[in-house]
């Protein structure tokens, strides 16, 4: 169940910033589009600034939605981490710099998560400490290629819908993406219960 919600978790992690990511890149506002922020909030003030700057706007879009890929892959799920660590970083700063309600509570949530994916994956980061790595078995079921097929389905869904269209519907984006999944782990379950070292294929 553990090694189910590392995979689970890269996925909503991953999804939600390459869904960020995308009006960036294409080089629109977000703040004043949905109507989230008021033009006499100071935040508004600062991510209009953000937006003004253009390329910079464009270049925190792309280290977004690349972090937001590489998680999607399961297979450079670390690199990804490591990328979206700084990132949500600062975006947790961001948020409880300024009234953004609940908002720090989710960006907070999503900090602790990549610190737990990061957690998860120690036994690879080792050296850096001067460490010898690690290698510590995992179960066939969490080594299915299952995962990566379903990660690339979430990124050209999440990728196509958001480059497509400027308005956007969350809960019919989430709900579509949470189909995937879904099926993903039926699939994968059903072929590991039936033989547990084909799960791996």
């Amino acid at each position: 169940m553990l090694q189910l919600a590392v995979i689970y978790t890269r996925y909503l992690l991953g999804g939600a910033f390459v869904f960020a990511s995308l009006i960036k890149i294409k080089g629109h506002r977000f703040t004043s589009s949905n109507g989230a922020l008021s033009p006499i909030h100071s935040a508004a003030h600062f991510f209009e600034t953000l937006y003004q700057s253009g390329l910079y706007w464009q270049f925190i879009g792309v280290g977004q939605f690349v972090a937001g890929m590489l998680l999607l892959t399961q297979r450079y799920a670390l690199l990804g981490a490591l990328l979206f660590l700084p990132i949500i970083a600062n975006v947790f700063v961001i948020t409880i710099s300024y009234d953004f309600a609940f908002t720090p509570v989710i960006t907070g949530a999503m900090l602790l998560a990549t610190l737990g994916l990061l957690g998860w994956d120690w036994n690879s980061l080792r050296p850096l400490v001067n460490k010898p790595a690690l290698v510590l078995p995992t179960s066939p079921l969490y080594e299915s290629r299952i995962w990566e097929v379903v990660g690339l389905l979430l990124f050209v869904y999440t990728a196509g819908y958001r480059a497509l269209t400027d308005t956007y519907n969350v809960l019919l984006w989430f709900g579509i993406c949470a189909g995937i999944s879904g099926t993903g782990l039926l699939v994968a379950w059903s072929r590991y219960k039936s033989n547990p070292y084909l799960a791996k294929a």
